[in-house]
């Protein structure tokens, strides 16, 4: 995404040069001139859904600004365009922020100085089987055909440590084709595939639509065998236990599975007072926010700053600190 960043800091460079323009361009002193883009995920996930309320929120009511709510891969895609200054603003996986913090995982010898506004909602990992596949836990994977979702996103990057906490190598003991949300839920159907993982807060609309459709023909499976082996292979405290309600897709039981936190985040380098009205502005309009979506309903000013081990910015440090 090519937004004319340069081009437009050129053009307000040559008109101070010149020196002979009576009136200041009242965007030369906002940050990317007042255009933020918000980098959230498929167009049927969660992400989106809360990244496109916020934008409204923000283009509502933060003066000078406008805010765009970008379709992504996800996740990881959205780490690596913050990087890049493709989007201002991102939703983001704890554990793939981490990583970019860190240097590791999909972004090893590249760390980024990523900042957090505040900790969102979880997300819960799902794994979703034919039932005339003969899979009856993550184990029984091996040899079938799959998809851990779409390539750079974060149910991917979390999909593949299932994998491997299960002890099973992508494209050896399964055959994994990444896909959006929408293409796995027509490929499981349709036979093409024999199982989907896909992470993101509680309900996924692709997903509820999949068991209101085909309750007959799929099956939601418990992934908290593996919690402990991954907890060991990547550091305690970044996956826990969670159960998936069963009123969520109208199942008869609640399944178990793994939950992890969703942070909203920044660069470090945007401006401590744009940052500062960011996180005012997702608190004082969170009712907005829960009418777009009820994941968020879970987000909370009491745990929003618990963002460990990814800093927060000092922006919604002041914030939360009621300066």
């Amino acid at each position: 995404m090519k937004r004319g960043r340069l081009a437009a800091l050129a053009l307000v460079l040559l008109v101070a040069m010149a020196g002979c323009v009576s009136t200041a361009d009242p965007t030369a002193s906002l940050y990317h001139h007042g255009e933020l883009v918000i980098g959230t995920g498929n167009t049927t996930g969660v992400f989106y859904q809360i990244g496109a309320g916020y934008a409204n929120v923000v283009s509502r009511h933060l003066p000078g600004y406008e805010a765009i709510s970008a379709a992504t891969a996800g996740s990881v895609d959205n780490l690596h365009r913050l990087a890049s200054g493709d989007v201002d603003v991102a939703l983001v996986f704890a554990s793939n922020a981490a990583d970019a913090l860190n240097g590791s995982g999909a972004f090893k010898g590249k760390p980024e100085q990523v900042r957090a506004i505040a900790r969102l909602y979880p997300s819960y990992t799902h794994l979703v089987v034919r039932r005339d596949a003969d899979i009856n836990s993550v184990y029984d994977l091996r040899g079938h055909e799959i998809t851990t979702g779409p390539r750079g996103s974060g149910s991917e990057a979390t999909a593949l440590r299932v994998l491997a906490a299960a002890g099973l190598v992508p494209d050896q003991d399964v055959t994994n084709t990444p896909m959006s949300l929408t293409e796995s839920t027509a490929a499981l159907i349709d036979g093409r595939i024999d199982a989907m993982f896909y992470t993101a807060g509680l309900p996924v609309p692709g997903i509820d639509d999949l068991f209101n459709q085909h309750a007959a023909e799929v099956e939601l499976l418990p992934l908290d065998p593996v919690l402990g082996e991954m907890n060991k292979m990547y550091g305690s405290g970044v996956y826990t236990r969670g159960t998936i309600p069963g009123k969520e897709y109208g199942l008869p039981a609640g399944v178990p599975t793994i939950v992890e936190s969703n942070l909203l985040v920044v660069e470090s380098s945007m401006p401590d007072d744009l940052v500062y009205q960011l996180t005012k502005l997702l608190f004082e309009y969170l009712p907005e926010l829960a009418k777009v979506h009820p994941a968020a309903n879970s987000i909370e000013r009491t745990t929003a700053q618990e963002t460990e081990p990814v800093p927060l910015h000092p922006g919604a440090k002041r914030y939360y600190a009621g300066k």
